[in-house]
């Protein structure tokens, strides 16, 4: 097993993912600011998730990992979500290409996909990935893409790896897995509704 596809050694990134979600949603509920940082640091521990994933997530893989970069350049010099969106809104720039709230808009999809891949998993009694997968694909990012690569997509969900194999990569048994998917999936759903509201309290829409 190569190491790119793998976790190193004793390396848990499912647990660095549910702890690292569940405390900024716990700053949600103590403050309802989210400080850039943390937030981004937070997203990249998700990336090797998408890896682990294959082919089938190699396209939102690359568009995360891209979006996640640009939210942590920019959490050196602006403190919270709050207001990075303000500067955008102040410049205008906030549905161009390349803004930093529309590559929030796309890594909140990320979030979002994996926390209901993680659902339809805990649901679910199969080891293959295939039903999880799709149903995470076809609810989060499928009405946003075109058809070519929804086809890449169905193609590529024929190489997932089974349930054990993902486990095995994040150096996770199934008692461990569940907990911290449960774990990510409440702290999540914390998270993407409270994106979703800076969005709709500044009528800036999430469609698009």
């Amino acid at each position: 097993m190569d190491s790119s596809s793998s976790a190193s050694g004793g390396d848990k990134p499912l647990r660095k993912i549910s702890e690292s979600f569940s405390e900024i949603a716990n700053s949600i509920k103590q403050s309802e600011e989210v400080e850039l940082a943390p937030f981004s640091h937070a997203c990249s521990l998700v990336s090797p998730l998408f890896r682990c994933l294959g082919i089938a997530f190699k396209f939102a893989e690359m568009d995360y990992v891209a979006k996640v970069n640009d939210l942590c350049e920019t959490s050196k010099s602006i403190l919270t979500l709050q207001l990075m969106m303000e500067n955008d809104i102040k410049e205008n720039c906030v549905r161009k290409a390349g803004s930093h709230t529309r590559n929030l808009l796309r890594v909140k999809r990320g979030l979002d996909m994996v926390k209901v891949l993680f659902e339809e998993i805990l649901a679910s009694e199969n080891n293959s990935l295939k039903n999880p997968a799709s149903k995470a694909y076809g609810q989060v990012f499928s009405p946003y893409h075109g058809w070519a690569i929804r086809k890449a997509v169905a193609a590529g969900m024929y190489a997932l790896p089974t349930k054990q194999q993902l486990l095995q990569k994040l150096n996770e048994d199934e008692i461990s897995a569940r907990t911290e998917m449960q774990k990510y999936v409440a702290a999540s759903a914390l998270v993407i509704v409270y994106i979703d509201k800076l969005f709709q309290s500044r009528e800036l829409g999430i469609d698009w």
